[in-house]
């Protein structure tokens, strides 16, 4: 092969692997846009990927953020607007679902900053509470608005005032991204690192 032909055929692979990713991104059945308005803000993708509770598929997450983030502290620190969008793949007791946020909580905040917590995590287990059963498909989002606080919706439709303090939007981030997360291999997904 000629140098020139090896250039061309470079180029189109090139090509080709910019379309395919330009393309929508699906998981699981479920679209995950690439891009997201909040409140006037246009976020970007910056993972997404699958929760398995052994070898079962639970949900989809995708994290959506003002700026590519590759770390916890770099999600954590990001200024401006940020959202975590789950699309459940399976039924599941909504009940149990807000029980186990608050153990990821648990497992993965600072003992000092848990009292400070409580007041968020009573509001999010009543929401997960008052939605009985989370079925396939349905989808809930946590969304973090500077000036108005974390805001819960689900099905689309906003759970109640937001709760004020960043800490709490922190501490359930790190359910996902702390250090003993719900799923390690999630947690690369969220942060756009590539699984060997």
């Amino acid at each position: 092969m000629s140098r020139i032909t090896r250039w061309i055929a470079v180029g189109a692979l090139a090509a080709a692997l910019g379309t395919a990713h330009a393309a929508p991104l699906e998981l699981a059945g479920v679209r995950i846009d690439d891009a997201v308005d909040l409140g006037g803000s246009k976020l970007q993708l910056n993972g997404a990927g699958v929760r398995y509770k052994a070898v079962f598929k639970v949900y989809t997450a995708s994290l959506y953020l003002g700026k590519k983030c590759g770390t916890t502290d770099e999600v954590l620190a990001a200024q401006g607007a940020k959202r975590i969008s789950i699309t459940m793949l399976r039924d599941i007791d909504a009940n149990e679902l807000g029980k186990l946020f608050t153990r990821g909580v648990e497992d993965n905040s600072p003992k000092n900053e848990m009292a400070q917590l409580i007041p968020g995590l009573l509001r999010m287990s009543q929401i997960f509470s008052d939605q009985k059963n989370l079925r396939a498909g349905d989808t809930f989002t946590v969304d973090w608005m500077p000036g108005k606080g974390t805001v819960i919706g689900v099905k689309g439709v906003a759970q109640g005032d937001p709760i004020k303090e960043q800490a709490f939007f922190n501490a359930l981030v790190r359910i996902w991204l702390g250090p003993a997360p719900a799923d390690y291999k999630l947690k690369d997904a969220l942060l756009g690192i590539a699984s060997s």
